[in-house]
């Protein structure tokens, strides 16, 4: 199976806060927000949600292509991706840009509060699906808005069948632009938070997205996730971590488990675990790849939780 990764490629700064973000917010002065958070550390990671869900993809034995736009600054993170089984032959270098960056202060509840620096993202719509070969799946995760929209009228169009994540970008994307990557999708994802904001900004709630969509994930951090289906919901848990160091690509890993579930033809509850298993790494290593895995280590741990993994 032929499967393309579309959206962001960034640069991670992760910094974590001592404290509690919400013991610093005022309920009564939220219309003027002046704050500054004395960190304790930074790391600057490889990062970006399209890298993130490929190179899970990639650890557990698929060969994905990553479709996106990144900066000047990219060769060493080409190199790297290249020597860990992704395609990075779509990925266009924006001459004169930087690689998007992510900027992240996490506090010690887990919160976070982020900034996303546009870059070379922003040349992303000049990608284009038909020029991009053979496409069993792909996934149209958050990306420069105008590409999302873009690239989700290219599959229709072309009939490649979608997961639709609009998640991060919920907030820039308007309802009309939402609805439009809603009706084409295969599957639609997102996390809780997000999936409010879809409804608010649509009017849809999970029965009208079933409509078009044969699946609506909502992911529910340490709750789990839950798939929705047109004649029932799964409920999947999520696999308790060893360790919590930092939920940055948390959700991406999970993408990339519940693909590969797809990729080997297994059922929606199966697909869950394995991006819960996956997810679980994630969230013992500070960034989003910063773990690895033999496929037998992610079977084994599979297995602990949920029974014996088919292949």
């Amino acid at each position: 199976m032929r499967i393309i990764v579309t959206g962001s490629i960034a640069y991670d700064y992760l910094m974590s806060f001592p404290g509690s973000f919400s013991e610093h917010l005022l309920p009564d002065h939220l219309q003027r927000v002046s704050l500054s958070f004395l960190v304790d550390s930074m790391d600057k990671r490889r990062g970006g949600c399209a890298p993130n869900i490929a190179y899970t993809l990639a650890l557990l034995g698929e060969r994905p292509v990553l479709m996106g736009t990144a900066g000047q600054d990219f060769d060493e993170y080409r190199h790297w991706l290249d020597t860990k089984g992704v395609d990075t032959s779509l990925v266009k270098q924006v001459p004169g840009k930087f690689t998007a960056s992510f900027f992240c202060s996490t506090d010690r509840d887990g919160n976070q509060i982020a900034s996303f620096y546009t870059g070379a993202m922003a040349h992303a719509a000049e990608l284009s699906f038909g020029a991009a070969g053979k496409c069993d799946l792909t996934i149209i995760s958050p990306n420069d808005p105008t590409a999302m929209a873009e690239y989700a009228r290219e599959c229709q169009a072309l009939g490649i069948p979608y997961i639709y994540d609009p998640s991060q970008q919920v907030a820039r994307i308007g309802g009309d632009d939402l609805k439009r990557g809603v009706f084409g999708a295969h599957i639609v994802i997102c996390n809780d938070y997000e999936f409010e904001i879809i409804r608010e900004k649509t009017g849809m709630g999970e029965g009208a997205m079933l409509e078009h969509a044969t699946a609506v994930v909502v992911t529910k951090g340490e709750k789990g996730a839950s798939i929705m289906l047109r004649d029932k919901t799964i409920d999947v848990p999520a696999v308790p971590p060893w360790a919590i160091v930092d939920p940055t690509g948390v959700g991406d890993a999970f993408r990339g488990g519940f693909m590969k579930g797809l990729a080997i033809g297994a059922d929606y509850e199966v697909c869950g675990r394995m991006g819960s298993v996956a997810a679980a790494y994630v969230l013992e290593h500070l960034g989003g790849s910063s773990h690895a895995y033999t496929r037998d280590e992610f079977d084994a741990r599979y297995a602990e939780h949920f029974g014996a993994l088919p292949r």
